[in-house]
């Protein structure tokens, strides 16, 4: 891969729990000074990871129940080496080589695999923020009840009162950048790029649960910036200044996508970057 890559990812969510906070009670993220909402990165990492998992046959490192080190343990056996405490260098990097060919989200994002069965570290190309909501969000609390119990025993009790939160409406944006440097390192080419931005586009397809139900969360856009080069052509915070995304007059509290405005001033893109609108 021989392109530099900056894109903007934009998505919202309606009546959903966008991403919990256990610390929080589950509460919806929020950035306490200005009341705009939160996704982590790592939440939109696993939107990627899952779908990747789902529709390809890409295996991922990251996953529930893993054990890592039996993962490095199959490297290991892989390049005919034994997972001694102490190994050579060309030993540790042929099974972080072997470890980025064979997981995904080890050559997109990257691991730190030097556990007692050490297969080094990896700096991944694909980096993505935080996603901020771009006005302020209100948490809903919503009382639910439960009819059922677990034992017998309690079957005379009374229906159990729980909490329920979710965000009337946020519209999120998130900055991803992809760096060719790191991705001649560690194999990310242009096939793993395109499969990055295709689970962008189908983020919360399959992650419907009873926090995010089927529609509650959508991707509205995917603006990429393509370099002509490796070393890229301007800033990345330059061309996202480049994108405006402002809630239209009139609107006090938005409830669609159609509630904003998203312009890009596609006259002051430097030469050299070409802008790819993917949603």
């Amino acid at each position: 891969m021989n392109n530099r890559y900056d894109f903007l990812f934009l998505f919202d969510c309606q009546d959903a729990n966008p991403n919990g906070d256990p610390d929080a009670g589950n509460l919806p993220r929020i950035d306490v000074e200005t009341g705009q909402g939160l996704v982590t990165d790592v939440c939109l990492k696993r939107k990627i990871r899952n779908f990747v998992a789902q529709t390809s046959d890409n295996r991922i490192y990251f996953v529930e129940g893993a054990v890592h080190n039996n993962q490095h343990k199959e490297a290991y056996e892989a390049i005919g080496e034994k997972p001694e405490k102490k190994v050579k260098a060309t030993v540790k990097d042929a099974a972080r080589e072997w470890m980025c060919k064979n997981y995904y989200d080890v050559r997109t994002f990257g691991a730190v695999m030097s556990t007692e069965v050490n297969c080094g570290q990896v700096r991944g190309p694909v980096q993505v923020s935080f996603a901020r909501s771009i006005d302020t969000v209100v948490t809903s609390e919503h009382a639910i009840t439960r009819t059922s119990v677990t034992n017998e025993k309690d079957i005379e009790k009374e229906r159990t009162m729980g909490r329920k939160f979710t965000v009337p409406y946020g519209l999120y944006l998130a900055k991803g950048f992809v760096n060719p440097f790191l991705a001649e390192q560690t194999g990310f080419d242009d096939d793993d790029l395109e499969l990055l931005f295709t689970a962008l586009e189908n983020a919360f397809q399959f992650d419907q649960s009873a926090a995010r139900p089927a529609g509650s969360m959508n991707p509205q856009a995917l603006l990429v910036f393509k370099h002509d080069n490796a070393l890229g052509k301007a800033p990345s915070q330059k061309l996202f200044d480049l994108v405006q995304v402002k809630r239209k007059e009139g609107v006090e509290a938005p409830r669609n996508f159609s509630d904003y405005d998203v312009t890009v001033d596609e006259k002051a893109i430097p030469d050299g970057v070409t802008l790819i609108r993917r949603i």
